[in-house]
């Protein structure tokens, strides 16, 4: 996770170790209520104004970690504010400066229709709980001495999808129909307001039940840890907390590839326009913002969702847990029609559990390669449209394929605007939230450029083998691609 304050990704992680340490213990139900006593003990705050605010803020995250939203309401989205740390937050979208005149003309006053506004001893003063952040005072103010300052999460909010109560505590509220599950707000905010719900405890109580848990791993996962953590590493230290076997979401990339080359295919041949479907953020995107291109969404499932068709196909009682660096995988996985992994869980929350049992990852060659370089790179920006192409040359189309690759949500948004209005030359998009691909995701362990010479010192020593002797091999063929 990159985020500027270690202390919010201390508290997250600690509430995370935590509740994991105490469900593989069995003792989650007995213990929960003391948690918040045991990691805030008073009688001084550690982070915020009181050890009260510290606690609920506690308590709230347990929920979260629980795969519960943080109050009494739910709306089933997987990104959700945590009040108790939202209302701490000091800023106000307006905020007169010194440049006030205190004038007579008073047109700042004038212009709130709320009653917000009033005249101090040197200059008017913006009543937080009284504004709707309208902005007309900023616009009447002939001095421009009224400053917008819009707050971290709203201004990361690529979709407009976050506004402010009206309830007059200034509690952040997002838009459940807009919101795309890009999990951008969510290391943007300094008090560690918006997180999302965890599925840590139920994969646990399944292993506990002595069902078989496959861990997924995505291609991003590549070189996020270091260039000599493999999959082998992960497969050692997850067998050891539970999990019955690891495999590569890199082959769900050959897979997903090859089915899309087809579709590219036969558009190319009616003249149908295609974007690709392996980003649920991008997808998202398309469905709510952009609902008229809904038919350019490719017909073919995710590669976290191949994977773990293939994986039950071969083992019916089978849980598959995606892990990687997406916030909005954990929402795919809860759309139960797409037949698709049963959960997905973050890199800190991974962690999480192996500290919960004091297992740690070490270096260890990989030996099983478990996919084609193409496919590995499917995390990359512009790694799908290579994988596509490369699987419509193994099937026999050498024309050159015109594609427009999206590298993050602006470029994402512009594109699908010049689509709308059939502006956009080429046929086929490629669309990626994150910048530089899912190894930008909200969730990273590293940032983008501390992976990337890791992760190109992986990919250089890969084994060189195509698309289809990779598919051949692991006998992952077009059953496991169509949406349900």
């Amino acid at each position: 996770m990159i985020t500027n304050d270690a202390t919010i990704l201390t508290v997250k992680h600690e509430v995370l170790y935590e509740v994991a340490k105490l469900a593989y213990e069995g003792k989650l139900e007995e213990e929960r209520d003391n948690l918040p006593y045991k990691m805030i003990p008073g009688p001084q705050p550690l982070f915020r104004c009181c050890i009260y605010r510290e606690r609920e803020n506690i308590r709230q995250r347990i929920r979260l970690a629980e795969g519960k939203a943080p109050g009494p309401e739910d709306d089933g989205n997987i990104v959700q504010v945590i009040n108790s740390a939202c209302e701490g937050c000091p800023i106000s979208r307006y905020v007169v400066t010194d440049n006030c005149q205190k004038c007579m003309g008073r047109a700042c006053q004038r212009a709130c229709r709320f009653g917000a506004i009033s005249m101090g001893r040197d200059k008017s003063y913006i009543d937080p709980s009284k504004c709707k952040e309208c902005g007309q005072c900023a616009k009447a103010c002939p001095y421009n001495a009224i400053a917008e300052l819009m707050r971290p999460c709203m201004n990361s909010c690529p979709v407009n999808a976050i506004s402010v109560s009206d309830s007059g505590v200034g509690i952040a509220v997002i838009n459940e129909e807009k919101c795309i599950r890009c999990g951008a707000c969510i290391h943007k905010c300094p008090f560690g307001a918006i997180g999302s719900k965890t599925f840590i405890v139920d994969i646990i109580k399944a292993m506990q039940a002595g069902k078989r848990v496959y861990a997924m791993f995505a291609p991003a996962t590549i070189g996020q840890f270091g260039a000599d953590i493999t999959l082998a590493s992960w497969r050692t230290a997850l067998k050891k907390i539970g999990f019955h076997d690891v495999v590569d979401v890199s082959l769900g990339g050959d897979m997903t590839a090859m089915a899309e080359a087809k579709e590219w295919i036969e558009a190319i041949e009616h003249g149908q326009r295609k974007s690709t479907s392996c980003c649920p953020a991008f997808v998202n995107l398309i469905k709510k913002h952009y609902s008229e291109l809904s038919d350019i969404i490719s017909e073919t499932v995710s590669p976290m969702c191949a994977v773990s068709r293939w994986i039950k196909d071969k083992d019916p009682e089978a849980v598959t847990v995606f892990v990687g660096p997406c916030i909005a995988k954990k929402e795919e996985t809860t759309r139960k029609e797409s037949n698709s992994a049963d959960y997905a869980l973050t890199y800190g929350e991974i962690r999480a559990m192996l500290r919960a049992k004091s297992v740690k990852l070490e270096p260890e060659e990989d030996t099983e390669a478990q996919a084609s370089v193409f496919g590995k790179k499917f995390a990359n920006a512009g790694g799908v449209t290579a994988a596509v192409v490369e699987s419509m040359k193994e099937l026999g189309y050498e024309a050159d394929v015109d594609v427009c690759k999206c590298n993050g949500v602006e470029e994402c948004k512009k594109m699908l605007t010049l689509m709308k209005f059939g502006r956009l030359p080429q046929n086929f998009m490629e669309g990626m939230i994150c910048e530089g691909g899912c190894v930008g995701g909200p969730s990273r362990h590293r940032s983008e450029q501390e992976t990337k010479r890791d992760r190109n010192a992986v990919l250089d020593k890969a084994e060189e083998k195509n698309i289809s002797d990779s598919l051949s091999t692991h006998e992952a063929g077009e059953t496991f691609m169509v949406r349900a």
